[in-house]
């Protein structure tokens, strides 16, 4: 904090980089943000933050401004509109990237709207966006929502340019922490100023590099999708585009369209959710007190049951068999008759459907019937994980296991997941075999079909299904039960190939556009420096008239500069091209 302000004298308040006192601290003074009560040191400036360019990482002029207490929203408020008056005139349409994106854009016109400094065109369209490295740590929803990948027009950048602008920055930030406050903002200004000069002199290079991984980018990712959609169905195909074209429409108001390019499935309700749906409907019909709290007497039999199967893969171990050799032989004979991995649970499935009838609870054997359901669903989906698992394990640690050491610690792994596996394909199977002597229909018998060892081989189709050389490959028939529906369906695969192909299409988009996107970038670059060797020579004529022979000498440096420019980066547009053109 200096203390006397009015000693220090701006040379550059406003004309730079940073933004102009006066405006700022009268935006600040009637802004509002929530307050939060702690000690703040007297510092003038805690930090400082702004916009750049999204593609190449040049500063934007009088988009600059002073963090007081911290990043805040009212200060890159200023910062935005600021930069949003630059050149500005015919756009309606603007990306910006931001790391809370997701929350800031929420309520950014209404905050505009309430201040009197902070103007925006009404007509201008601004489409949020969160970098690709700062996405990852937010909820998984906003990948789609937010990431580069899926904003139509954004090409291939990843909206963490300003990430690597501190680097030129933090060389004079020891050095300006001590300065006063117009000092600084102008060192700062000096500073952006050079890094914009830089990357204006390298832009030859750095589009010439872009053009290349473009022209590759477009091949592979047109192969990529080409293979995907030739193996898929056409009106499925037409489905998916109808989808992709609405969730674009739909995104400037709803972010949550594009959940498209998300996994949609319905998880098959367990055997927890239909204990709690059967309590519900209890609760709604209240019958006779012996009725009440069965659904959940039945759950405990299911669970009770599981644990037998449990208990029966553990003795057949030999290591427990050992010890069973080893017992105490004075062990009381009845005792040692008692096994409880083989007791009956009283369960109306244990008991026969007539006999259930007889005994006037057939509704408890409807309700029995309605857990084994959700009992089946769950060991299902076990397996499915633990067979997922196997996979990984093969592929990520006994493939690459270079010891014997690694060796045996991978294929405990892979035994321990076996066991997994089986357990819950007896627990199935015994469930199974319980929905028949509760009189199953042919349509729930169908649908949960017998296990069989060939089922649970494990594939690697499973972890990718949408991997190359895999489409042939049929997998196991419970691999299409994750969603309600008949067995003979296969939602779970058509929902991962959907949005494989709406993923592998958007991948190819954005690649055209980054192509089409560079190729006029190249142009655009060409133009900018005539235009700037063009702007030289007037300057120059004019000196020359008021005979100012160092301005004259100058200019027509500057002048020689830009022409080499324009012809290294021709030069080096024209070879890039070339390497590329087909033979």
């Amino acid at each position: 904090m200096p203390q006397i302000p009015a000693d220090e004298v701006s040379l550059m308040d406003g004309r730079g980089f940073m933004v102009g006192d006066a405006l700022y601290k009268e935006h600040l003074a009637i802004a509002k943000d929530a307050v939060q009560p702690r000690q703040q040191p007297p510092l003038e400036a805690t930090g400082i933050g702004g916009c750049t360019c999204a593609r190449h990482g040049c500063f934007v002029l009088h988009a600059m401004v002073d963090f007081q207490k911290g990043e805040r929203q009212m200060n890159m408020d200023y910062a935005l509109c600021e930069a949003l008056k630059l050149n500005a005139e015919g756009i309606r349409r603007v990306l910006t990237f931001y790391d809370v994106n997701c929350q800031y854009h929420k309520h950014l016109q209404d905050r505009i709207a309430d201040s009197p400094l902070l103007k925006m065109h009404d007509e201008l369209e601004i489409t949020p966006g969160i970098g690709l490295w700062h996405v990852h740590g937010h909820q998984d929803s906003c990948y789609v929502r937010y990431a580069s990948n899926f904003i139509q027009g954004a090409a291939r950048i990843d909206g963490e340019i300003m990430e690597t602008l501190w680097v030129p920055l933090n060389i004079i930030s020891p050095a300006a922490r001590g300065m006063g406050t117009p000092h600084r903002k102008e060192c700062l200004d000096y500073q952006m100023n050079d890094c914009n000069f830089m990357k204006m002199i390298r832009m030859s290079k750095s589009l010439c590099r872009k053009y290349k991984e473009a022209m590759k980018g477009v091949t592979d990712s047109n192969m990529a999708f080409e293979w995907l959609d030739e193996s898929a169905d056409a009106d499925k195909v037409k489905d998916w585009e109808a989808q992709e074209r609405l969730a674009h429409e739909r995104r400037r108001h709803d972010p949550t369209a594009m959940d498209i390019y998300e996994v949609q499935l319905h998880k098959a309700p367990t055997r927890k959710q239909q204990e709690l749906r059967l309590l519900t409907a209890q609760g709604r019909r209240p019958g006779e007190a012996r009725r009440r709290g069965a659904a959940t007497w039945l759950a405990e039999g299911l669970a009770i049951e599981e644990a037998q199967v449990s208990l029966q893969m553990d003795i057949m171990q030999p290591d427990l068999l050992i010890l069973q050799e080893d017992a105490e032989e004075d062990m009381d004979a009845e005792l040692r008759a008692f096994e409880p991995e083989k007791g009956v649970i009283p369960l109306p499935s244990n008991l026969g459907l007539e006999k259930c009838v007889a005994l006037g609870i057939a509704d408890i054997a409807d309700q029995e019937l309605t857990l084994r359901q959700g009992q089946v669903n769950d060991a299902l989906h076990h397996i499915r994980v633990h067979l997922a698992d196997k996979a990984v394990i093969f592929r990520k640690t006994v493939r690459v296991a270079k010891s014997q050491a690694l060796s045996t610690r991978a294929w405990a792994q892979v035994h321990s997941v076996d066991r997994a596996v089986s357990i819950n394909a007896r627990i199935y199977s015994k469930c199974r075999s319980q929905l028949c002597r509760l009189g199953a229909d042919d349509a729930l018998l169908k649908r949960y079909q017998p296990l069989t060892r060939e089922h649970l081989k494990v594939s690697t189709a499973i972890t990718n299904p949408n991997s190359r050389g895999q489409r042939n490959n049929v997998l196991a028939w419970f691999w299409s039960l994750d969603v309600e529906g008949d067995s003979d369906s296969s939602d779970w695969l058509n929902e991962f190939y959907r949005v494989h192909w709406l993923r592998a299409k958007a991948m190819r988009d954005r690649w055209a556009e980054e192509l089409l996107l560079v190729q006029h970038e190249m142009d655009w670059t060409c133009n900018f420096l005539l235009r700037k060797a063009d702007e030289w020579i007037c300057l120059g004529a004019i000196s020359k008239l008021a005979q100012k022979h160092g301005h004259v000498a100058y200019s027509e440096r500057q002048c020689k500069i830009y022409q080499r420019l324009f012809g290294e980066a021709r030069d080096s547009f024209n070879q890039a091209k070339a390497a590329w053109l087909p033979v």
